[in-house]
């Protein structure tokens, strides 16, 4: 695969311009250019472990606290999970066990392997690589979901003493890891995926 190292240019990760290899800044939309951002790996971990650490208190802490007719019940994300499964709803326990655990840890795990194997030398197969990294893009977006449904739940269920729903402190630290794991696939330059090409070595031009 060609690229436009190879034909001695820059490209802007910003806006796709091509320009010559002595700008410093794009012409187009004035962001900062450069070959290969060779910071980009530790720039990933930073944010990934960020977002591992802030993960754990998100499970250990209560999303939501409900309180009904006098009487306060606390829910971790787990925990609401296996209360919907006993109160037979079990397609939204589906939802958010899929929004909450399964999507985030499988973040994780896809960031940390694109990572590791990009940080190894030797020859890798690109467009799987590329794939990888294209989902990790796309389900970021879609992160907030739980967060969303917190939200939406507190603005709608107060009916003072007799109904209402809080949100916890695994709350903002759900958000805060959804954030970090999204800062740390953007700081990946997947310009380093087409240096590794099934074909040999890396590109070196």
């Amino acid at each position: 695969m060609m690229t436009a190292r190879d034909h001695g240019l820059l490209t802007c990760r910003s806006c796709g311009l091509l320009a010559e290899p002595q700008a410093s800044s794009c012409k187009r939309c004035d962001s900062p250019l450069a070959s290969r951002d060779t910071a980009s790996l530790q720039h990933v971990w930073a944010w990934l472990v960020a977002g591992l650490i802030i993960y754990v208190p998100a499970n250990l802490y209560p999303m939501l606290r409900t309180t009904q007719a006098f009487r306060s019940q606390e829910s971790t994300i787990v925990g609401g999970v296996v209360d919907l499964v006993h109160h037979g709803a079990i397609a939204i326990a589906a939802i958010v066990f899929i929004a909450s655990v399964v999507i985030p840890v499988g973040k994780f795990i896809v960031i940390a392997y694109l990572a590791v194997l990009l940080s190894q030398p030797g020859p890798k197969n690109a467009h799987r690589l590329h794939i990888l990294y294209e989902a990790v893009e796309f389900i970021g977006r879609w992160s907030m979901i739980d967060v969303f449904v917190v939200a939406i739940l507190v603005a709608l269920v107060q009916f003072d003493v007799l109904a209402s729903i809080q949100p916890g402190f695994a709350a903002a630290c759900f958000a805060l890891s959804v954030v970090f794991t999204m800062l740390s696939a953007q700081a990946f330059d997947p310009r380093m995926i087409w240096d590794a090409t099934d074909e040999g070595a890396p590109h070196d031009a």
